[in-house]
């Protein structure tokens, strides 16, 4: 049994994520601060703030682990000129550097195996200026990161691609003003949200599906969704 790493399994897309992937037969570590709402008990739930960059190495060394789902994320709808030094912290240390330091330790183990699968969750923010400026700005840089990465391990058989959802039915959008929601209305062909249970798919596609020619790869899920 293969086993994936799902980060921000407590709610929304990491867990949707973490059921799909248990519907297909996979040991899943569900990686979150938080697990006070989460109802789900098919799997291993792991504590852990990535805040904590230096504890990630020791965390991924004591578990083999198949595919990585970088998906936790933090958003403040704070205003450009306004935004406090501890949330533009915790934006780029969460949505960014986490991931990084993630696929850096769990990239050694993969490399040995010469086999593994990494799927981040960027987000149809990362194409636009976007009103939740770090936000927007980390979430084009995990897209570089896939890209980087892809390149990296390419070769030692290792997949790195990444979504991008648009408006998503989650804690993270309902937070958002009804101004902002109204013109994510006004920008999807369906004149809907996205459901967390449709990016599960397409993650759990690339982790485990999708041909091993699908590296490097950004796939939208955002029923044509791009801001303006």
């Amino acid at each position: 049994m293969h086993t994936v790493l799902i980060t921000g399994a407590g709610r929304g897309i990491g867990l949707a994520t973490c059921r799909a992937f248990l519907e297909a037969g996979w040991q899943v570590l569900g990686l979150d601060k938080d697990f006070s709402t989460c109802d789900e008990k098919g799997f291993e739930r792991i504590v852990f703030d990535l805040q904590n960059l230096s504890g990630i190495r020791k965390l991924v060394e004591k578990r083999e682990i198949h595919a990585l789902v970088n998906n936790a994320g933090v958003l403040f709808c704070d205003p450009y000129d306004a935004i406090p030094e501890e949330h533009k912290r915790e934006v780029i240390t969460v949505n960014i550097e986490a991931p990084a330091a993630l696929i850096e330790s769990v990239s050694l183990q993969m490399k040995k195996r010469k086999s593994g699968r990494i799927v981040n969750v960027g987000s149809v923010a990362a194409f636009t200026g976007h009103p939740d400026l770090w936000y927007g700005i980390t979430k084009a840089g995990i897209l570089n990161l896939t890209k980087a990465w892809a390149k990296e391990l390419g070769s030692h058989g290792v997949l790195v691609n990444a979504v991008a959802p648009g408006p998503t039915a989650t804690a993270m959008y309902e937070q958002l003003p009804q101004s902002r929601k109204d013109g994510v209305m006004r920008s999807v062909h369906s004149g809907r949200v996205c459901t967390p249970e449709e990016v599960a798919t397409a993650i759990l596609w690339l982790d485990s599906a999708c041909p091993a020619y699908v590296n490097g790869t950004t796939l939208d899920v955002n029923d044509g969704s791009y801001p303006r």
